[in-house]
């Protein structure tokens, strides 16, 4: 399956690709797929390997080649790419670092943090109604596939599976900071409390705030 950002090459050295007027505009094609691209380009599908194949992520900066193509330009390709304006592909995608709570030394809990959780608990349950569907699909896989590989696997292998639905959303919001969009309900709480350190999550009858050195806190909102 192909992710956001992919992209080919062709004989030249010409990157082929869907900017944000293609993607709003391009109908049946798929705007993160190697074969869409290809077809639109006028390759068909016994030719299409011809050309180079290619994904970047650019909140992580992996490269990866899928297809070198009948004419060799990996270098030039992840040269370009490395240098390519995403506002230009996606202008709602934020570029910035992914960061792992974890990984934070957190802060002392105070009433800040509380405040926080008590808005959170607020919206929460409304995480999953929010306007994701503002943002192609691929993208939004990409940054949630970003954010699980580097952060998720960690924060689940910390937690009882009972409260992984918690998690879920948490990392959901999370997610959500890298769009510069409208959503339907703030998610700010949880994403500050998250870059603090702190991933805040519900058993159903307690709150927590977990950090990289425990259960911090544990009460009712």
């Amino acid at each position: 399956m192909c992710r956001f950002f992919s992209f080919c090459s062709n004989d030249e050295g010409k990157p082929l690709y869907f900017d944000v007027k293609q993607r709003r505009e391009i109908g049946e094609y798929e705007p993160d797929s190697h074969t869409s691209i290809a077809h639109y380009y006028g390759y068909l599908k016994e030719n299409e390997d011809f050309l180079g194949k290619y994904e970047y992520n650019p909140l992580t900066q992996n490269f990866k080649v899928d297809n070198i193509g009948r004419v060799d330009n990996v270098k030039e390709m992840e040269k370009w790419v490395k240098e390519l304006d995403f506002k230009t592909i996606v202008p709602e995608l934020i570029i910035k670092p992914i960061v792992n709570p974890l990984e934070i030394e957190p802060p002392k809990i105070g009433k800040e943090q509380i405040k926080l959780l008590k808005q959170w608990a607020l919206v929460r349950a409304s995480v999953w109604d929010s306007a994701r569907a503002l943002v192609r699909a691929s993208v939004w896989a990409s940054v949630w596939a970003s954010v699980g590989d580097s952060v998720g696997d960690s924060v689940r292998a910390s937690v009882k599976n009972s409260v992984l639905d918690s998690v879920w959303d948490s990392i959901w919001a999370y997610c959500s900071s890298f769009f510069n969009i409208e959503f339907a309900y703030d998610f700010s709480s949880a994403i500050k409390l998250w870059e603090q350190g702190f991933v805040p999550y519900f058993d159903g009858k307690f709150w927590y705030l977990f950090s990289k050195n425990g259960i911090e806190w544990k009460g009712k909102v």
